[in-house]
């Protein structure tokens, strides 16, 4: 165990500032995300319409025409779009938040330049808040906070830097940071101080990190999860012969299609799923070392397996064709409520072993 040392008032005087810091850059990357959607061009938008109206729907058959090639009669059915093996209508990307033009591209192109800023200045205000009391900055729910939006930006950045098409996630992705960091340093704020006797262990930087990483990313897929029902919906009404109203033509028509989005969503919560597993482990590992068993049923293991069995019945339900599409969206959603209640409410409302929110 180690000692506890004096808290560095300067340093956690900094972290503060920081954080604040980031707060306004987001909100001016928000404003600029906002800028990119209004005035990015609309003559691009209108190609879902185009693709799902532009042939006889598949259930009425497709219309034959005969011509003639040198006595020989050939028969030409015209191409009908229907869906895809995954539920999915094969229809083309949106353009994108600009709307494929250079003035909506220039706006797109500030917010991401802002957004940059914002995660470096906030990364510091997290290494500042590690630095005031020598340890990992994950004592507490303000500093869990802090350290997750930290991750969720990085996450999107680090799509971005892999040549992703995911500017369509900045809206969504900065106006729910901005939330998270509002409540943050309004009803979670703690002082900096030193750790609770039992965190003293290497396992805090191997268990939350992990834990942090892997909410960041179902954070992110979740995103992409319920954009991916809008745009379903609104396939779905163009495929009828509805007509959507303009704003939601407007909305809708920039993001990418239906099935590319189901396809977002699966990959990043399959790829972070092993990660969660790992998750479990380390704190079933870290228990047996701090309390003397591995497996409790404390509330926060609880709901940690909960969330691992929900997310394991979405990756089974997204590989079985009977389930595939909004089916295995709506039980995403649900594993992702399964999160957000063991890291909000688990530590808030919950009394246990892991109850450590400093509020």
């Amino acid at each position: 165990m180690t000692l506890a040392t004096a808290t560095n008032e300067h340093l956690a005087n900094i972290s503060n500032t920081l954080i604040y810091s980031a707060m306004a850059v987001y909100t001016l990357a928000f404003f600029a995300y906002i800028a990119e959607w209004l005035f990015g061009s609309r003559s691009k938008v209108g190609r879902t319409a185009a693709a799902l109206t532009s042939a006889p729907a598949a259930k009425s058959g497709p219309a034959v025409t005969v011509q003639t090639a040198g006595g020989t009669a050939v028969l030409e059915r015209p191409k009908v779009v229907v869906r895809s093996a995954t539920g999915a209508r094969d229809v083309p990307d949106g353009p994108g938040a600009h709307g494929g033009d250079v003035q909506g591209d220039l706006y797109g192109r500030i917010a991401i330049s802002l957004t940059v800023l914002a995660f470096l200045v906030e990364l510091g205000g997290v290494i500042a808040r590690a630095a005031s009391v020598e340890r990992a900055p994950w004592g507490n729910m303000y500093e869990f906070n802090i350290t997750f939006s930290t991750v969720a930006v990085g996450v999107y950045l680090a799509l971005l830097a892999l040549k992703k098409n995911v500017r369509w996630l900045g809206l969504f992705l900065i106006t729910t940071v901005l939330l998270d960091l509002g409540v943050a340093v309004t009803v979670l704020y703690t002082a900096s101080d030193q750790l609770v006797p039992a965190l003293h262990s290497y396992w805090l930087y191997i268990h939350v990190s992990t834990a942090i990483l892997c909410g960041a990313v179902f954070y992110v897929g979740a995103v992409g999860t319920i954009l991916y029902l809008f745009k379903d919906s609104y396939e779905n009404k163009l495929a009828e012969g509805g007509t959507p109203g303009r704003f939601a033509t407007s909305f809708l028509e920039r993001l990418p299609a239906s099935a590319s989005l189901d396809k977002f969503s699966y990959r990043v919560n399959a790829a972070v799923f092993p990660l969660w597993t790992f998750t479990i482990i380390a704190g079933a590992i870290w228990a047996g070392d701090a309390w003397g068993r591995y497996w409790g049923w404390d509330p926060k293991e609880t709901w940690a397996f909960i969330t691992w069995v929900a997310y394991a019945c979405y990756l089974h339900a997204r590989a079985t064709a009977g389930w595939k599409g909004r089916k295995a969206a709506y039980i995403a959603l649900i594993a992702f409520g399964c999160w957000l209640f063991n890291y909000y409410g688990v530590n808030i409302f919950v009394s246990g072993k892991h109850s450590y929110a400093g509020v």
